[in-house]
């Protein structure tokens, strides 16, 4: 499953996507995506939402996660963000693929431990965890890569939890029958 990140950006765009084979994370391509200044607003976003189809063209994604903006203090610059982020939600829809979204805190916690942590401390773990030489470069692409990590950790706690559960549920069967309904009788 190739599970692809977007941090989300008109003036850089930034996408990661990752695959996982139990615990090993490994990078299958990573980038920015990136419009220009002197174009007027119109044709930045009609080019980042063709540039984004070719991208869930390019990588076919089972998932995309994209970041979850709470908050911008510079309000043209949070205008932007949520732009970015609404193409980037709607091309995946209309690609069929599964969004997911994530705040920058809850990516932190995941990948360091801790929902505080600095972009350092993120670029530092996400290079450990796939085993690179060095952090990827612009930092929008190892936020992209965090976002992609994040929600493979997540399904693989979801997926050992579902897997406890049936346990569970298979042994409370088990017994009930090896009992013979001896507990239900017994309620009666």
């Amino acid at each position: 499953m190739f599970v692809m990140g977007i941090d989300p950006g008109l003036t850089r765009c930034g996408y990661g996507v990752v695959t996982r084979n139990g615990s090993i994370y490994k990078t299958v391509g990573c980038g920015v995506l990136t419009t220009s200044l002197e174009v007027d607003l119109p044709c930045r976003l009609a080019i980042l939402a063709a540039d984004l189809r070719a991208l869930y063209d390019d990588f076919r994604p089972s998932v995309v996660v994209v970041e979850r903006v709470f908050f911008q203090v510079n309000v043209r610059t949070a205008m932007s963000v949520g732009q970015a982020s609404g193409l980037a939600l709607a091309t995946a829809a209309a690609h069929g693929i599964e969004v997911h979204q994530y705040s920058a805190n809850e990516v932190k916690l995941s990948i360091t431990g801790d929902g505080a942590a600095s972009k350092g401390q993120v670029a530092t773990m996400v290079t450990r965890l796939l085993g690179l030489d060095s952090p990827p470069k612009p930092v929008d692409a190892t936020d992209a890569l965090a976002l992609a990590m994040c929600y493979l950790s997540a399904q693989r706690y979801n997926d050992t939890v579902k897997r406890s559960s049936q346990r569970n549920v298979d042994s409370v069967e088990r017994s009930a029958q090896h009992n013979n309904g001896s507990f239900i009788r017994a309620v009666k």
